[in-house]
């Protein structure tokens, strides 16, 4: 794995820490899954993750309703 050096603003790492400490990941994590992404070099386990946060994150819940195969099969 090859280092490389980053400049941004201040503010900008700071914010950005913030969001990658909530993530539960580090700086470097994040930016290094950001290149993976952005170079098309997402393993499918990592897409699993990320689908699996936006899911945790997400407002939309089903409520009571479960899925009930006798339904689906009964005609009209």
């Amino acid at each position: 794995m090859k280092n490389i050096t980053l400049s941004a603003e201040e503010r900008l790492i700071e914010r950005a820490r913030a969001e990658a400490a909530r993530r539960g990941k580090s700086l470097n994590q994040l930016i290094r899954e950001y290149l993976e992404e952005l170079a098309g070099q997402h393993e499918p386990s990592q897409e699993f993750e990320r689908l699996r946060e936006l899911s945790r994150l997400s407002q939309g819940r089903r409520g009571d309703w479960r899925f009930n195969r006798n339904e689906v099969h009964e005609r009209s």
